[in-house]
């Protein structure tokens, strides 16, 4: 190389080094990405999601300041994080609560109260919130703890098991604002504990406590404080999250059928369900281990 031509490269380059010297690291923007294992790195204003044991997903609603009300934006927070666990290969369980005060105090009223018939009907307002049942394959474990009244209640009682504390307190006190149930609370209620209690539940709203939900049928244990709750809700939820998905989802989806089906129905639906399984790796790996006497290492196959 010529000898000015080296010359003009050493001073160019000396040029950019000294531009390039003005900016220090903290002037230049910082880009961040999350990841985790559950597959959810979206970051949320109104909920939390966590992975506090394998396989277990755990969702806490946050909006402490308003006792977790059911906002719209909340609601399209919580279907997005669960279609995130629905399709993680990590997630097999998941565990919905709220705060220790509150589970969900009930739905957004600022929101709701502006509304008119033709607004709330055209818009199809509260309906996204049946995406949480009809989507949802995996587990789902509601543990409650304080309130859990109108749209919270309708929220714990879509889980496929409900834990609850014994003073927690649940109600569907829509009628004293004028209104009616709008998410489920009149048929999965009357489901549980059936028509005579949830009319005068519902035609009074009186609310009940966590102690007469586990007596009634709508939750499946209750625990005397918060810390039980959700050491014992983590521990089931690991417990599903230990066995096969295959079967687990099996499991789950003939004991929701038996919500729609008469019993005959209902038992051909299971019996062909089971028969499926003997299709499954899994169910060849679970009654050899049983056999052998070993351990079941499931390939969710």
């Amino acid at each position: 190389m010529h000898p000015t031509s080296r010359l003009a490269v050493r001073s160019g380059l000396r040029s950019v080094n000294t531009r390039l010297s003005r900016f220090q690291p903290s002037t230049l923007p910082r880009v961040v990405v999350r990841f985790s294992s559950t597959g959810t790195n979206q970051q949320y204003e109104f909920i939390q999601v966590t992975e506090p044991r394998p396989g277990v997903g755990q969702i806490t609603l946050n909006r402490p300041k308003a006792l977790n009300a059911l906002s719209t934006p909340l609601i399209t927070e919580l279907n997005h994080a669960l279609q995130s666990l629905q399709s993680s290969p990590t997630t097999s369980a998941i565990l919905l609560t709220g705060s220790e005060k509150a589970f969900a105090a009930g739905a957004d009223i600022k929101e709701m109260a502006p509304l008119t018939f033709s607004s709330a009907y055209t818009q199809s307002f509260i309906e996204s919130w049946s995406n949480l049942t009809q989507t949802l394959k995996k587990p789902l474990i509601a543990a409650v703890s304080g309130h859990a009244l109108g749209g919270g209640c309708e929220l714990a009682l879509m889980a496929d098991i409900l834990y609850c504390t014994k003073t927690a307190n649940f109600g569907q006190p829509e009628i004293k604002l004028g209104t009616i149930p709008g998410a489920g609370g009149s048929q999965r209620l009357t489901r549980a504990i059936g028509k005579a209690k949830a009319m005068e539940l519902i035609l009074t709203g009186k609310s009940f406590s966590g102690e007469e939900a586990e007596r009634w049928g709508v939750a499946a244990r209750s625990f005397a404080g918060y810390e039980e709750l959700m050491s014992e809700s983590l521990r089931t939820a690991e417990v599903i999250a230990g066995y096969s998905k295959v079967a687990v989802q099996a499991a789950k989806e003939v004991v929701n059928k038996s919500q729609d089906l008469g019993l005959r129905d209902g038992v051909e639906f299971e019996r062909r369900v089971f028969h499926a399984l003997f299709g499954s790796e899994d169910q060849k790996i679970g009654m050899r281990a049983f056999a052998e006497k070993k351990k079941a290492e499931w390939k969710h196959q």
